[in-house]
């Protein structure tokens, strides 16, 4: 029965490197709309409930996306899946709205080749999301008529990687991973024109525009562990990802409402699925945290990338600033040996993050600040039901801007197994 189950847990991720339609989403943001969209740096959900801890600091129940030189804690066989829901009040100092999305966050997997020296990983994962709408009203200059824009934005770029993880040295540990960067964006703008007793004047002209990449990336990442005593560690690591030059190609045409995807309909073609790349700067990030064994963790971690270099596919006149996160993590287990009580043997997560997104308008970074908390409760033995939830403000009102509150929710399941690497001594 459980060797069907690993069948059928491997079968679903296959398909999913396969069909490389079946794409990670989970954002929610008006700021989406800027450049290719908003970044995760948060890692998968007990990352995301310690303020995105994950540099210096891995769980072996748990697979590890943001630092591959932490697959080598999984010492066991993981699987491990997370569905995601945010909801926002977007506030422009004027007019609220609540707007909402989610899908699927991210498959991950670990295997052990080599228990405590080696292990694989694998999985998608989404690098960034768009999802955003907006309904724009405005006076047309020196007219009597009032111009309605509907715009609107989704999809985002995922990976599907493979990491491998290594102890090289005592206490020390490198690794590596390998992407496949896939993903598209569609936007549109759809333009009417009323007069002032509310009637459309003319025709609805729409703007669309589709991007899609794929070409690979990879990171980098190192960890290292330093005994404090028999009962505390100090954890340390670092992570390097390289992007660069991401290829994919763009269709961009204006033309009447209905029309615009459509190459041979008449209108305005910008740009017919022309070839190009856009250019995703390297990120770097580090962190240090203090365990006291089997009871609780605390870690301060950073991450960096410089947007001012940034390039688009359409070379669009966008500028974008640095990217800065700040995450301080902390969990606790009440009770690690607790065999009958499943509540004391959970982890227990809280978290504080800080981002400086990379958007810059009308002389004004946009920030973000959020409260996260979350656990991991077992189901049986070794798996376990993982939860995570965010609760932040991006942006503000000034200077004609949006500011967002928002509710981000992450629920997933892990599957843990540690008879995969054991051979079969009777038949």
């Amino acid at each position: 029965m459980l060797s069907n189950i690993k069948l059928q847990l491997l079968g679903v991720l296959c398909t999913l490197f396969l069909f490389t339609e079946a794409q990670a989403q989970s954002s929610a943001s008006t700021y989406s709309a800027l450049g290719i969209g908003e970044f995760n740096y948060s890692g998968l959900t007990n990352n995301q409930a310690m303020g995105g801890l994950g540099i210096s600091f891995g769980s072996a129940w748990n697979p590890n996306v943001v630092n591959p030189a932490l697959t080598t804690k999984n010492t066991i066989f993981n699987f491990e899946a997370a569905l995601n829901y945010k909801k926002i009040a977007a506030d422009n100092g004027t007019e609220k709205s609540n707007v909402d999305g989610g899908g699927l966050s991210y498959i991950a997997i670990s295997l052990p080749v080599k228990v405590n020296k080696a292990t694989i990983g694998l999985g998608l994962n989404q690098i960034t999301s768009v999802n955003y709408r907006l309904f724009i009203e405005s006076p047309v200059s020196n007219t009597d008529l009032n111009a309605l824009n509907s715009i609107q934005g989704d999809g985002g770029i995922s990976e599907a990687y493979l990491s491998y993880g290594m102890i090289v040295a005592k206490n020390l540990s490198l690794g590596i991973q390998g992407s496949y960067i896939f993903g598209s964006t569609i936007r549109t703008d759809q333009l009417a024109l009323f007069d002032d007793e509310g009637s459309q004047v003319g025709i609805t002209t729409e703007y669309y525009e589709r991007l899609t990449v794929s070409d690979v990336g990879i990171k980098a990442g190192a960890y290292y562990f330093l005994p404090l005593n028999d009962k505390s560690k100090l954890h340390l690591g670092a992570i390097y990802q390289r992007l660069g030059d991401v290829n994919g190609k763009a269709f961009a045409k204006l033309a009447s409402y209905g029309q615009a995807s459509d190459p041979d309909s008449d209108g305005d073609l910008i740009s017919n699925d022309e070839p190009g790349s856009i250019y995703i700067p390297n990120r770097y990030g580090f962190g240090v945290s203090y365990e006291k064994n089997n009871k609780f963790v605390i870690g301060l971690e950073g991450q960096y990338q410089d947007f001012k270099n940034y390039r688009s596919l359409l070379d669009d006149p966008l500028q974008l600033k640095e990217a800065i996160k700040i995450g301080l993590g902390f969990q606790i287990i009440p009770d690690f040996i607790s065999v009958d009580n499943g509540l004391k043997r959970g982890t227990y997560r809280v978290g504080l993050e800080y981002q400086q997104t990379p958007y810059y308008l009308n002389e004004t970074n946009i920030n973000d600040l959020g409260i996260n908390f979350g656990a991991s409760l077992p189901v049986n033995q070794l798996s376990l039901v993982n939860f995570a939830v965010k609760v932040g403000q991006r942006g503000t009102t000034n200077n004609g801007l949006i500011r967002e509150s928002y509710v981000n929710f992450t629920f997933g399941l892990s599957l843990n197994d540690n008879s995969w690497f054991y051979k079969r001594v009777f038949e």
